[in-house]
């Protein structure tokens, strides 16, 4: 599953051919095995997403950070407030906003940390800081739970999307849609946009993306201004019973976490960025973050204050869902975010379809060829629909996915790689900067998957599959 090889003797007792076929005329020149198997290896490299090309720009890491961070969790951030409150939410949010900058600015200083060696994937460095078996155990399940997770809650949110654009535009005299189809619908999109080779390839899409997601932030806390402030408006927590409270608390910490989900593809993007000693790819990486950063904070702050501002506890898990009018706004607004998320899942796919096509090139020995990528492709995108047509607990999935798997890898594991690797002081300020995020971290991880778990369980008493 990760960066394994097979071992020199298994080209000495007869895999020759075999390397030889991968690499095709490359390889004619080569006559010891292990000049093969380099040569071998740089075919695969070249054929695999996340290595295949390298002349991305500094601002390709901007519009794809933005589009792989402010995605369909920014459009539950008043919702978050509201089972937050004033106080909490404020604080949670900024430092939320402090603490992922500061593991993300870890992330692009370690990818080129070793001389001549690029981390290209986020289990490639977990396996630099714990070693090879446990580097992989630690990162590739949380990564892949992010991964996969994101790209089913993707799912539900275009189909959540493309069914309220329909019913917005035809209010009147308009036969009833499951949200089943509209699901279907989407994933459509995906079975053709999948099969783009890397993520140079999907820039446009994820250009588009990045700028439709400012687009829509705007439209949601524009509108809600616009609207002013409901009738009867309360901020008091929703829940009647403490407990309930208490819940709502924890759900709301993951939908937070959610949102600060783009440092489990910031290697992958960065991998694509040309380097040399003089020039290292860290430079117009970390550029591209602070554009895309300042876009996040342009996007997430206004939608989450202004928005509960408006609705106070009575807003929707979906901010749009709570605006009605005008409708030709939220009808654009939807589509805007259909088109976000169209670009957020390729970019969230793309590192899943690296580990899949790596695994079965490296590991099992599959020829890398078209049919490969186009069967292992369709069959990820059918999983992803399939399980989002299962489950469409929006709210719930963003609470618990958001703090299962997305804490560790945003808030905490770059921090407890940093000490790992560069070993700081004891009580310097570095060390106390880690220390406090991990626990912090660990905080999130724990809580509230347990919210999004009870909110997923109360959901499903009334949910009738397929519905």
């Amino acid at each position: 599953m990760g960066t394994q090889t097979p071992s020199d003797n298994d080209y000495a007792r007869g895999n020759s051919f075999q390397a030889r076929s991968l690499c095709g005329s490359a390889c004619d020149n080569f006559d010891s095995p292990f000049e093969e198997k380099l040569a071998r290896q740089k075919a695969i490299d070249d054929w695999l997403p996340i290595t295949s090309s390298r002349n991305a720009k500094w601002w390709y890491s901007a519009f794809h950070n933005v589009t792989a961070m402010v995605g369909a969790g920014v459009l539950s951030l008043p919702y978050a407030m509201s089972e937050l409150g004033w106080g909490p939410g404020v604080v949670i949010l900024i430092l939320s906003w402090i603490i992922t900058l500061y593991t993300l600015w870890q992330m692009v200083e370690m990818h080129e940390m070793v001389p001549g060696k690029r981390f290209d994937r986020y289990h490639e460095l977990g396996q630099y800081a714990f070693g090879e078996k446990l580097g992989l155990y630690i990162v590739v399940p949380q990564q892949l739970i992010v991964e996969v997770g994101v790209c089913i809650v993707y799912m539900v949110t275009g189909g959540q999307s493309l069914k309220k654009f329909h019913d917005t535009v035809c209010s009147k005299n308009c036969k009833e849609i499951k949200q089943t189809y509209f699901i279907m619908i989407f994933a459509s999109v995906h079975f053709v946009l999948s099969h783009l080779p890397n993520f140079n390839s999907i820039a446009g899409v994820s250009l588009a993306a990045a700028v439709m997601s400012l687009s829509y932030s705007t439209i949601a806390w524009g509108a809600s201004l616009a609207k002013g402030v409901q009738p009867d408006v309360q901020y008091g927590y929703k829940a009647k019973t403490a407990a309930g409270t208490v819940f709502d608390f924890f759900n709301a910490l993951g939908d937070v976490a959610f949102a600060y989900a783009g440092h489990n593809v910031v290697l992958e993007i960065q991998a694509t960025i040309p380097s040399t000693p003089e020039k290292p790819s860290k430079g117009p990486m970390w550029r591209g973050v602070i554009i895309a950063y300042i876009v996040v904070a342009l996007c997430y702050f206004p939608v989450a204050l202004i928005g509960y501002w408006m609705f106070g506890n009575a807003v929707q898990d979906n901010i749009l869902i709570s605006l009605e009018k005008p409708k030709w706004l939220i009808a654009m607004a939807n589509m805007f975010v259909v088109v976000h998320v169209i670009g957020s899942y390729q970019i969230y796919a793309m590192p899943v379809f690296d580990m899949m096509e790596t695994a079965l090139v490296k590991k099992l020995h599959f020829r890398p060829t078209r049919i490969l990528r186009f069967i292992v492709r369709n069959f990820y995108v059918a999983f992803t629909m399939f399980v989002g047509i299962t489950f469409p607990f929006f709210g719930g999935l963003l609470g618990f996915f958001g703090g299962f798997a997305f804490a560790p890898t945003t808030y905490f594991l770059p921090c407890i790689m940093w000490l790992a690797i560069y070993k700081p002081r004891k009580f310097s300020l570095s060390w106390w900067t880690n220390w406090i995020c991990i626990v912090l971290g660990v905080f999130l991880m724990v809580l509230s998957p347990i919210g999004g778990l009870r909110k997923i369980i109360l959901q499903a008493k009334t949910y009738q599959f397929y519905s």
